[in-house]
């Protein structure tokens, strides 16, 4: 088929276009590149006491202008990196790789129109060259001029999926040179070779760097010091612009896929942006709201942490007006960034000498007070999971403490005063010891409670991060964090007027609502009408009654109505039948039909309802004269009948080891003597395991949990692996067991570290152990009895 006139014209266009661009053309990219080699010429020789780096970079001459049109296709095409021919560079020693490579044309590789031209590129230890051709006497077209800042990014398979190359894209100071292959290999080898390159070449310092590494060295000097200060303005205040960091980064845009929502773009821009939104902080009459987002920038963004460090002691260094509004508003956010970020040794030293020097000359002023709170808050900052929230950044603007409040069953909520440096260890000692709990046996633990689940809290878990989740966190009613049991070693021996006898009653009622207390029907309307008692005393008509689900397990209510009718899959004839009456008369029929249906369901669950709170309220009666302890007290004998409470249930799958045989869904029950495994509603275990029994346990992987017992490895799939294993060494450390060292295996899996003993620890009263159910411990522990 004969191609249209219009296609023959555009073809024989760019032919020509082509052949003139070799000929005349050729002059700009010339100049283009003398000026690139110029610009990294300058860059290399800005390598501050390290010494200039001079590198030889001769133009070569051309000796034909119809040298390149005379290049055979064969030659062209071919791409072998390794093959040693006549070229531009033949006799250089330096030349590390050399070879034909495709440079990014205007309209991108994705252009079928515009065949992407090859050039000869040569490697060399100091730059990355390409020339017209391999040829003697061919022109040098551009060169990027390689130091330890440049980078280098990886053969990228969706451009390959779009192009058919694969790329290779070297950065360097203000040119990115964006290289295609047909050949993956080829590309790796380039990307090795320039990486290699760039990793041999002697970091690059800015002046920043020098003269905080000149202060550290005088620091003993006042008058050096002040002539520092006095020559170097970029120590100084500045209420122009930044172009540049002041701490060096890498060219390129690899660390732009940050998590979160936030896009960035390279770490270069990012710092020159972070200082134009510190400048706008001195006019901000609201600033917590930017203060926020310079500080989620580096949450998103570690290397920019040192980064801001080093901004905010230039700008509070020698201000227009010391102490003035925009002034405090730097050292609020600086005391923001203390109480969340370390900085890096070097700049941390940097930091101190700057508080020193401003305490010194502006002794009992705001920015000395701000100078020593800062002190204190980087001698206990070990880092965040989240920024501070607006409430915590408006008290560290007032160097104050937050007001955590703390619920606990059967007893008053509780207002612990922390700072952002309190952990949930500390809060829970200081619970136990308020509520006189420091004699008791049992172990405690801050929990986060919703209506949908409750998990602890680790004890080395930052409050202000838990508070800060929890803010985030929209759910009806809210997220709260409660005080409660966390290990139970001994039950039998606490009195019954006790607050910790209370904190079991009700966490033995939150059990039985979630159904993690199998027993009869008619035995949980017993504890229902208990709970009544001790709620209410006596029965009273006119006394205001919880709701049903407070009292009564709903579950049990929802057991009752009749199982959803399904129907069997229809014929494909049927389904598309359905599928264009869905939206007619019969469609609507269908969704009346629905709401008619669920409105009988709720109709029913009301009666069954109603009947059951008939039945809990003549039960109430019976208990007349009873009285609070004795209904809490036979509430906790009833619930004790069963013998794994004392346990904490979670719910698992065990993988079935037969071909074929799906997951079982049981109750994993944790206590402080054994470990057992029942059906969900059953009373009696399946299986029971002494912790004699247990050779190991641990976390197979993020979502499975192993557990060796004897001759035999039980796997089960679950969301609560660190949960579970982070109890089992609770309990074991408590008993206080200890093992004998035990030679190292290597590990089964990339995901599973090797077996480690567990070491005894010595608990403290009353707490769980300082690792946290959510900190991540060495996933895999064996002990022998």
């Amino acid at each position: 088929m004969p191609f249209p006139g219009g296609l023959w014209w555009l073809l024989c266009c760019r032919q020509g276009f082509t052949l003139l661009r070799r000929d005349y053309g050729e002059a700009d990219r010339e100049a283009d590149g003398e000026a690139e080699e110029e610009e990294a010429s300058f860059e290399l020789r800005a390598q501050g006491d390290q010494g200039s780096l001079e590198v030889s970079l001769s133009q070569p001459t051309r000796s034909s202008s119809g040298s390149e049109r005379s290049l055979l296709v064969a030659e062209e095409m071919r791409s072998l990196i390794v093959e040693k021919g006549p070229g531009p560079v033949e006799d250089d020693p330096d030349t590390l790789m050399k070879g034909w490579l495709q440079r990014e044309v205007r309209g991108g590789m994705k252009t079928p129109w515009i065949r992407p031209r090859k050039y000869w590129f040569v490697l060399t230890s100091d730059s990355l060259d390409y020339y017209s051709s391999n040829e003697k006497g061919a022109r040098r077209l551009g060169s990027l001029v390689l130091t330890s800042l440049c980078s280098v990014l990886w053969p990228d398979k969706q451009t390959y999926k779009e192009t058919g190359y694969w790329s290779v894209t070297v950065f360097g100071r203000k040119h990115c040179y964006r290289l295609y292959t047909q050949h993956l290999n080829e590309a790796v080898r380039w990307v090795c070779a320039v990486q290699k390159v760039i990793s041999s070449k002697v970091p690059i310092q800015t002046p920043t760097q020098l003269l905080m590494r000149d202060i550290e060295e005088h620091c003993g000097n006042p008058e050096v010091l002040e002539q520092i200060y006095h020559c170097n303005p970029i120590l100084r205040y500045t209420s122009s612009p930044l172009y540049a960091p002041l701490l060096p980064f890498p060219y390129g845009s690899l660390d732009q896929s940050a998590p979160g929502p936030h896009s960035y773009t390279t770490l270069r821009d990012e710092a020159v942006k972070l200082f134009n939104s510190l400048q706008q902080l001195e006019l901000e009459r609201d600033p917590v709201p930017l203060m926020q987002g310079v500080l989620q920038t580096c949450l998103d963004l570690p290397p920019l942490v040192d980064e801001i460090y080093c901004q905010l002691v230039k700008q509070t260094t020698e201000p227009p007006v010391p102490g003035g509004q925009g002034d405090l508003h730097y050292w609020q956010l600086l005391t923001c960034m203390s109480c969340t970020f370390l900085p890096s040794p070097p700049v941390l030293r940097f930091l101190h000498f700057h508080l020193d020097r401003t305490e010194s000359r502006f002794p009992a002023s705001e920015m000395a007070k701000y100078a020593c709170f800062i002190r204190e808050a980087l001698g206990k900052t070990k880092g965040r999971e989240c920024v501070p929230s607006l409430e915590e950044i408006l008290v560290l603007m007032r160097r104050q403490e937050m007001i955590c409040t703390v619920h606990c069953p059967g007893a008053p909520a509780c207002s612990v005063a922390i700072s952002s440096h309190t952990t949930a260890e500390e809060v829970a000692r200081e619970l136990v010891s308020r509520l006189g709990l420091s004699q008791s046996p049992n172990l405690f633990a801050l929990y986060e409670q919703s209506r949908r689940r409750e998990q602890p809290v680790g004890s080395t878990t930052l409050l202000a991060d838990v508070l800060t989740s929890l803010a985030g966190e929209e759910q009806d009613p809210p997220c709260r964090l409660c005080f409660k049991h966390y290990g139970f070693l001994d039950m039998d021996n606490v009195p019954r007027d006790s607050l910790e006898f209370a904190l079991l009653f009700e966490q033995a009622h939150e059990m039985v609502l979630r159904g993690y207390v199998p027993t009869s029907e008619e035995t949980l309307q017993t504890l229902a009408a208990l709970r009544l008692q001790s709620i209410n005393s006596d029965f009273s008509a006119r006394g205001p009654f919880p709701r049903l689900e407070e009292l009564f397990p709903p579950h049990v209510l929802h057991a009752r109505l009749p199982a959803p009718r399904h129907w069997p899959p229809k014929c494909r004839g049927a389904r598309l039948r359905a599928g264009l009456l869905a939206g007619g008369l019969w469609g609507q029929a269908l969704a009346k039909q629905r709401a008619e249906r669920d409105q009988r369901l709720r109709g029913r669950l009301r009666e069954e309802g109603a009947s059951t709170m008939a039945a809990i309220l003549e039960k109430w009666k019976l208990l007349q004269g009873m009285g609070r302890p004795e209904a809490m007290a036979a509430y906790l004998a009833l619930v004790r009948e069963w013998p794994g409470f004392g346990s904490t249930l979670f719910d698992v799958d065990l993988q079935a080891s037969p071909v074929g045989a799906g997951p079982q869904r049981l109750w994993l029950g944790i206590g402080a003597k054994a470990v057992s495994l029942y059906k969900p509603g059953e009373p009696e275990p399946l299986d029971s395991f002494c912790y004699g029994r247990i050779s190991s346990f641990g976390a197979s992987d993020s979502s499975t949990f192993r557990l060796s017992v004897e001759d035999r490895d039980l796997l089960f799939e679950t969301s609560q692996v660190d949960e579970i294993a982070q109890l089992l060494h609770t309990y074991l450390a408590s008993a206080g067991v200890q093992q004998p060292p035990q030679p190292q295996e290597p590990p089964t899996s990339p995901l599973e570290p090797p077996t480690s003993p567990l070491p005894p620890t010595a608990l403290p009263q009353g707490l769980c152990p300082m690792a946290g159910p959510w900190q991540h411990r060495p996933p895999l522990g064996s002990f022998h009895s």
